[in-house]
């Protein structure tokens, strides 16, 4: 009687402390400003802080070094905005795709239950290679769907561009933009491709992308040249994680060489991240991922 009694007070005090957790918002004016600032502006500065030059190309590995710290400034900078306001949507949505990039799994579902049990999403800047490899895309995962948006409908207007036409990111002050890369899209910015997840049949894991193969096409255009491609597949590059180099010996040759390596543990832990929270069936098909050579 008296253990029956005890389970009964602890299962009554574990739901008043899920209770007690404030549910997640998107509403500006209901997130503790300094919270707010914390996922925005903030992030927008980390991201944009010059951190390589030309002449850095030729330092073998500081990319590699300088996009660590960019990641993991971001995900400091989250982690105090949800200390701020627990009910702070941008701060758990980011903090589910940086422990992700940062290869920390368990605190990154808790992340990705959260958010996305509150009606959020998870996103990523992206490159789509069969679409547009000059431009980025952003990539937003939630309980329903996979939607593909593009950058110039997220940052609500021309984007502007640098060498060879790369994109650069909008300026601090488009709160808009960084609330969308934070998970709260704005409706009225229409995605160029929703995919409902049952029209997702396999999501293959390769060195450097992604491939979601689909029941139905869709069609995607690049707001760089404005021309539209029809897929059967989505071959993407979540940005966040780089390459490494490594040194072999080529065959038949005496002195070592040194060879880039794609994080293919990256790309494989987001599929398996993903499928837990919005595949409950197993549904969809995940193929063995074999590191290699390629995409």
């Amino acid at each position: 009687m008296l253990r029956s009694l005890g389970v009964l007070v602890v299962g009554v005090f574990a739901g008043a402390v899920a209770s007690a957790e404030p549910s997640l918002t998107c509403d500006a004016a209901r997130i503790d400003p300094r919270s707010y600032g914390l996922t925005t502006r903030a992030q927008a500065r980390n991201l944009l802080e010059p951190r390589h030059s030309w002449w850095d190309s030729f330092d073998l590995g500081k990319y590699e070094d300088d996009l660590a710290d960019l990641n993991e400034v971001s995900a400091r900078l989250a982690e105090r905005a949800r200390q701020i306001d627990p009910s702070n949507m941008m701060a758990e949505s980011i903090l589910a795709r940086q422990y992700v990039v940062l290869g920390e799994p368990e605190p990154a579902e808790a992340s990705w239950q959260r958010a996305l049990a509150g009606g959020g999403a998870v996103v990523w800047s992206a490159t789509l290679y069969d679409v547009d490899a000059r431009t980025y895309f952003f990539v937003a995962f939630d309980r329903e769907a996979l939607r593909v948006y593009r950058m110039d409908t997220l940052a609500g207007g021309p984007v502007k561009r640098g060498f060879y036409g790369i994109p650069e990111f909008p300026a601090a002050s488009n709160d808009r933009f960084y609330e969308a890369m934070g998970g709260c899209i704005d409706p009225a910015r229409k995605p160029e491709a929703v995919v409902p997840w049952p029209q997702v049949r396999e999501i293959k894991a390769g060195n450097w992308v992604l491939w979601f193969k689909l029941a139905q096409p869709v069609t995607i255009s690049s707001d760089r040249t404005g021309k539209g491609k029809e897929l059967r597949e989505i071959k993407v590059a979540l940005h966040g994680r780089t390459g490494s180099l490594e040194a072999y010996k080529p065959v038949g040759q005496d002195e070592l060489a040194l060879r880039g390596r794609g994080p293919a543990g990256y790309q494989d832990l987001v599929r398996r991240t993903l499928v837990k929270f919005v595949d409950p069936d197993k549904r969809i098909a995940l193929p063995p991922s074999k590191p290699g050579v390629g995409w």
